[in-house]
């Protein structure tokens, strides 16, 4: 397998015509890889994953489409990379089988996957929608609320019936059998 040099080639042809970019996020670092509308690999290489990094890797491109797999960075490099003025879209990660299942796990490679595969058809990735940055983060930092401050379930009634479910079990593995029916005694009990 050949390894692309990008050295010989100058940064003003190797971004002209319309470019695909598939990035395989890491914790720490994220692998990238640029096709070109002939869908060769014009530039293959690692970032780090932080807003700096992507801004001053893909700020300086031209607009383009990209593919990443949903995950922990996913939300905020897509909001940033669509702030850039890119096409970006988000593949479900358990659905694209081409990167599941394949028995090379390599970033490098499940990236340009990604690229080639948003190139021929973005549907091949079955796209997910992040929610907004205000949807994602509550203004009152309660994740269980949405961001109206509002309880996501209209009035917390299904995580107050968890934490009975769950005070009542850890009752009964730790006293044995707690009287049916008794809220009283589970919130005196062990709240």
């Amino acid at each position: 397998m050949q390894k692309i040099n990008t050295m010989q080639t100058s940064r003003k042809n190797l971004f002209q015509g319309q470019l695909t970019i598939g990035v395989d996020l890491g914790d720490r670092s994220s692998a990238y890889c640029v096709l070109n509308e002939a869908g060769e690999i014009v530039l293959e290489h690692k970032l780090a994953t932080t807003p700096e990094a992507m801004k001053q890797v893909f700020g300086s491109m031209p607009r383009c489409r990209m593919a990443m797999e949903t995950g922990t960075h996913s939300p905020w490099v897509s909001r940033l990379l669509t702030a850039l003025g890119h096409e970006v879209i988000v593949a479900h990660a358990q659905k694209v089988r081409l990167i599941t299942k394949s028995r090379r796990k390599d970033d490098r490679l499940d990236a340009r996957t990604l690229a080639r595969l948003v190139r021929i058809d973005p549907e091949l990735l079955t796209p997910v929608k992040h929610r907004s940055a205000q949807g994602a983060v509550a203004p009152d930092g309660d994740p269980s609320t949405s961001g109206t401050g509002e309880r996501a379930n209209r009035s917390g009634e299904c995580r107050t019936r968890i934490g009975e479910v769950l005070r009542r079990t850890a009752a009964q593995v730790w006293y044995g059998t707690v009287p049916s029916g008794d809220r009283e005694w589970i919130k005196r009990g062990i709240a």
